[in-house]
């Protein structure tokens, strides 16, 4: 879809279809929408009478105009009322219109500015939310679908501003939501590709691909420098796979230093057999899902690498599959981690936070300011909180602040966890360091203790996933399938951070 910027007058331009807004509670229509009443005899002054437009949030009335007006489609979407209005609504309300009229096959669509003139809402902020809407709304995976869909793609969304001196706002906003939004696309696209097409290999190669494309720096280590640098935790969890795991590093440099200020670190199991401690089989084929943490850095890091903010960011993406097999790891073994630490393994499905621990202590190493860990690391995350919240662990409060604050201005719900001290005597083993798994209470706080314990100290934050990155609904702008979840959080972070 493209989305541009018009001046005019939208009840007069010629398009498949218009779209106005209207607020629950509005006592009269003025502007634009009084403007298309009187064109229409008063048909939606009857409408709102008869209570079959209110304007609550994500309500959508088509009317047609019968040549009254230049566009033969009118559709009237409720923002809910005005004091409630904010730029996750505009995302949703946008999102769910564009949804709806895709099942009616228009091209071109002209649309109001939703939200213009509102208290604390900038054009540019519309613009964003307008275009994230659209595109992330509209998504689709069909790549694996042989049969054609039974709608067409909209082709254009004009959104219609009245003096030339808001198009500049208004650009700025859409090219930052399109560059946001393709980056939320990739990250998704990855996740609903199944695991045999998308190996530890081949996430390799999507990163190389976005390296070439937007100028980042790139290494990836094979399993010969793995053993080299000690990465115990990635080489023991692919033991069990025919896939050679890979690490892989890509580079930002928005400043001259030498520096990393954030390091993106996400979990790469392209899927998650459990090991030998197997999984149930109902619901395995998920785990090919189980990467979405890689996929959300690497989305990431390319939408910050285009928005050239001033910072260093490092994104680390330790990849490979978890199987069982003759070779596989096996509960009760002992691995050593990149950084000297030893490891029980209690579960073989405890896999997440050993690769995470190679990948933080290989950030520890390059001497990082800051950390953030993405991970479909625990059910017992997802159990605590849903698939409405992701959960947040760390050991530095403005780091976690700045991420909750990233996360509200993305709409994406983040949530601060425990993590007292007293948490990590269940991680204590009788052989080793620490074990892999603390049992099941707590599990969620115990998985990200496990990891903090190889931060040393620089400030670090753990994202758990398991309950956001995919969805079963459609809700706005999230649709059945990978969530893109926590793609934009991280991107208003590193901009937060950058300054």
């Amino acid at each position: 879809m493209e989305i541009k910027v018009c001046v005019g007058d939208i009840i007069q331009t010629r398009s498949d279809v218009i779209i106005l807004q209207y607020f629950e509670g509005s006592e009269r229509l003025d502007g634009d929408i009084g403007t298309a009443d009187r064109a229409l005899g008063g048909a939606i002054s009857q409408l709102i009478s008869k209570g079959e437009i209110k304007g609550k949030f994500k309500e959508i009335t088509v009317i047609y105009t019968l040549d009254k007006l230049p566009s033969p489609k009118l559709v009237i979407v409720g923002l809910g009322k005005k004091s409630d209005l904010n730029l996750e609504k505009i995302r949703a309300a946008v999102a769910e219109v564009c949804k709806t009229l895709r099942q009616k096959s228009p091209e071109k669509i002209d649309s109001l500015a939703l939200g213009t003139g509102m208290p604390g809402i900038e054009l540019e902020e519309i613009g964003q939310a307008i275009c994230e809407g659209a595109l992330l709304g509209t998504y689709t995976f069909r790549k694996h679908i042989t049969k054609a869909a039974d709608y067409k793609e909209i082709k254009q969304l004009n959104i219609m501003v009245t003096e030339n001196k808001n198009i500049a706002d208004m650009e700025r906003g859409l090219q930052k939501g399109k560059i946001i939004s393709e980056a939320v696309t990739l990250a998704r696209d990855m996740v609903n590709e199944p695991a045999n097409f998308v190996t530890p290999t081949v996430m390799a190669e999507i990163a190389g691909q976005q390296a070439q494309k937007h100028n980042l720096g790139i290494q990836v280590i094979d399993r010969e420098e793995m053993q080299a640098m000690g990465m115990g935790g990635l080489l023991g969890v692919s033991q069990g796979s025919r896939q050679p795991p890979k690490f892989i590093v890509l580079k930002y440099t928005g400043r001259e230093a030498d520096g990393i200020d954030v390091a993106l670190i996400g979990k790469g199991i392209t899927f998650d057999s459990g090991g030998i401690s197997i999984k149930p089989s109902e619901h395995m084929g998920d785990m090919k899902g189980d990467m979405a943490g890689g996929a959300s850095v690497i989305g990431a890091i390319s939408a910050i690498a285009q928005l050239k903010p001033k910072i260093n960011v490092t994104a680390i993406i330790p990849a490979t599959e978890n199987m069982p097999g003759g070779s596989a790891m096996r509960p009760g073994d002992i691995l050593t981690i990149m950084n000297g630490k030893t490891v029980e393994i209690i579960s073989t499905d405890a896999e997440g936070r050993l690769i995470l621990a190679d990948a933080v202590s290989y950030a520890i190493k390059t001497r990082a300011s800051k950390i953030i860990d993405v991970a479909t690391l625990t059910g017992a995350c997802r159990i605590a909180l849903g698939d409405i919240c992701t959960g947040l662990f760390g050991n530095d409060q403005e780091l976690n602040d700045r991420i909750i604050s990233a996360g509200k201005a993305a709409g994406e719900c983040i949530w601060p966890m425990p993590m007292n001290d007293e948490y990590k005597d269940l991680n204590k083993s009788d052989v080793a360091d620490i074990k892999n798994t603390g049992g099941r209470y707590g599990g969620a706080i115990t998985g990200a203790l496990f990891i903090g314990e190889f931060a040393e100290g620089t400030p670090w934050a753990h994202l758990d996933i398991a309950g956001t990155y995919m969805t079963d609904k459609e809700q706005g702008y999230q649709v059945k399938g990978a969530t893109g979840i926590p793609v934009r959080t991280l991107i208003n972070v590193v901009l937060a951070l950058a300054g």
